[in-house]
């Protein structure tokens, strides 16, 4: 059922559904809302960290870093990280 609720997610971009992450936070963190609610934008936020985390994911799969040969001029492209 929660992915039902969640659907729309998948459509955010990193930024629109860090400032709704963000705002599940305060929330919780001020302890206003009730038990039920609590749980239901807890939940929210874990897809929106998730959905965050692979946007995230993605963006640094398609980073490359500029190769230099030996008189300094630019040579190529190589992956930035290398794991």
């Amino acid at each position: 059922m929660a992915e039902n609720i969640n659907e729309d997610i998948k459509a955010m971009s990193f930024e629109r559904a860090l400032e709704e992450l963000e705002t599940i936070v305060q929330k919780l963190e001020s302890g206003r809302a009730p038990l039920q609610e609590s749980i239901a934008i807890y939940e929210r936020g874990e897809a929106l960290k998730a959905h965050c985390d692979g946007l995230l994911k993605t963006a640094e799969a398609r980073i490359e870093k500029i190769t230099l040969s030996r008189d300094g001029k630019p040579a190529g492209t190589e992956p930035l990280d290398e794991r």
